[in-house]
């Protein structure tokens, strides 16, 4: 009979490339280091991304407000040429001037309300 084990699982062949396991733990520490860092170089252009995007979207937000905030003085300009054939153009600017404090008025206090509602909700 002859004294060499049989060919099992648990005797895998090797073909003279037998790697101590010092330098396997080398090389699964280096291959989770350089994934690691790979995985840090995606997180940065992810974020890169989101910033650019973030960045553009404020971008057209400010200069949807602006064009807003022309298009509401336009209106209160035509408001107030409107009603200074009816009322004179003093008592005109006075009311558009009026009308528009006082619905800036509700807003604001419309904001307060869901401000305190949402530090209500917060604190309960």
């Amino acid at each position: 009979m002859t004294q060499e084990p049989a060919d099992t699982v648990a005797t895998p062949q090797t073909e003279g490339n037998e790697e101590s396991v010092r330098a396997t733990f080398a090389r699964l520490y280096t291959d989770g280091r350089a994934y690691a860092q790979a995985e840090v170089e995606r997180q940065k252009l992810r974020a890169g991304i989101a910033g650019a995007g973030v960045r553009n979207a404020a971008i057209l937000g400010i200069v949807a407000l602006m064009l807003l905030f022309a298009a509401i003085v336009t209106l209160l300009i035509g408001l107030v040429i409107a009603l200074s054939a009816m009322i004179g153009p003093l008592w005109a600017a006075l009311a558009v001037f009026g009308g528009a404090v006082l619905i800036a008025v509700l807003l604001l206090l419309l904001a307060k309300g869901q401000i305190s509602h949402m530090l209500k909700t917060i604190k309960s």
